[in-house]
């Protein structure tokens, strides 16, 4: 088993990182995941985006959806399951981790996608392997061509689940994991994993910031994991035993169906609220709508990372036949963008808590039981 290999398999999007520990001061790295980006396009991307789609049968038998692996394969995962998703979203499923959480349904029952009629389903447990085994396959293809025991499967494998997950839905990512024929599997909570992180990142100066010499009693580190569609809260005693630091979770918070996604859907909808200012009567299409999301997304991780431009122009392109002729350009700026970020996760004083008003009641029509606004 020369490889340990970490997955966070995530709501929104899957990533991979690895070590060879054939190797003397080996250092982690991210395994670019082959995967469709356009029909009949791979290309390798940081990140699997985690999302299925069921090709119409036109598709499939076309070759267009053909993987270097799979030929003909049902259904894919990626960023063109993303996309494609967003056009005909009676075939794509989505935020199949937090299905594996949800305890009103039954979730080894194909119910995916979610309140569709007609077309394949599947279970939120064959979902998530699904993304699994496209990983596992990504991984064989590019990794063990040539050596059948540098095969993912074969390795030692860490997988993350969150901190809120409860026992029921441990197993069931165990269950998916065995699905994609995972051998030497282990689970770590994904706010601990982010905290040892964190700890290797800053090795000279952790012992420092974490104050570790103090006193017996240790000190108290909160991990906020805010992910593309779900968000996590840890508590985690940091202290000394026998000269060594230890580190022991206390308190979690609920599985938050609120993440990185919510920002892009405030963004787009400040962006298409303008544009309905600017021409009244304008009304987007599903496809336009879908692609204003992700550039909002682009221009968020833009506006958030080092440098940030003042504003960035936002274009959405027209439908059909008038792609150019009916677009549409407005400005974002930064501190709109930051405010968004404020909004999501605001900074009140100590003590200034408020109560929590439960508005869920028609929101759990949608399946999954979505956090409200309070």
């Amino acid at each position: 088993m020369p490889f340990l290999i970490g997955i966070d398999l995530g709501t929104t999007n899957t990533a991979v990182a690895f070590v060879d520990t054939r190797r003397r001061n080996a250092r982690v790295q991210l395994f670019q995941v082959p995967q469709l980006t356009e029909p009949s396009v791979v290309e390798a991307r940081p990140v699997l985006p985690s999302f299925l789609y069921f090709g119409e049968p036109h598709e499939i038998e076309s070759g267009a959806l053909a993987l270097p692996w799979n030929q003909g394969p049902d259904a894919i995962a990626g960023v063109l399951a993303r996309e494609r998703g967003a056009i005909a979203p009676g075939r794509q499923v989505a935020s199949a981790k937090s299905w594996l959480a949800h305890p009103d349904v039954d979730r080894r029952a194909p119910i995916l996608p979610w309140g569709v009629d007609a077309g394949p389903h599947i279970s939120p447990v064959d979902a998530s392997a699904r993304y699994l085994i496209h990983i596992r396959d990504a991984w064989n293809a590019t990794m063990a061509s040539a050596d059948d025991h540098l095969r993912l499967e074969r390795q030692r494998i860490v997988l993350t689940v969150p901190a809120s997950f409860d026992e029921e839905a441990r197993e069931l990512t165990v269950e998916a994991a065995r699905h994609a024929q995972f051998g030497d599997l282990r689970l770590i909570e994904e706010p601990i994993a982010a905290f040892y992180a964190w700890i290797a990142e800053h090795r000279k100066t952790a012992s420092a910031a974490l104050d570790l010499q103090a006193d017996e009693g240790g000190h108290i580190a909160l991990v906020c994991d805010v992910g593309g569609g779900t968000t996590d809260f840890s508590l985690i005693r940091v202290g000394l035993e026998s000269g060594l630091p230890s580190f022991e979770r206390v308190a979690i918070g609920d599985h938050l169906l609120l993440g990185g996604d919510n920002m892009d859907l405030a963004l787009a909808a400040l962006v298409e609220e303008r544009v309905a200012a600017a021409r009244p009567g304008f009304r987007l299409a599903v496809t336009q709508r879908a692609g204003l999301r992700r550039v909002c997304s682009s221009a968020k991780e833009r506006m958030l990372g080092d440098d940030p431009p003042p504003e960035m122009p936002i274009t959405i392109l027209g439908a059909g036949r008038s792609v150019i002729g009916e677009s549409v350009a407005v400005d974002l700026r930064q501190d709109e963008v930051t405010r968004a970020v404020e909004d999501f996760l605001p900074i009140t004083p100590r003590g200034a808590v408020r109560s929590s008003r439960d508005r869920r009641a028609g929101l759990r029509e949608l399946g999954l039981p979505y956090e409200t606004d309070i």
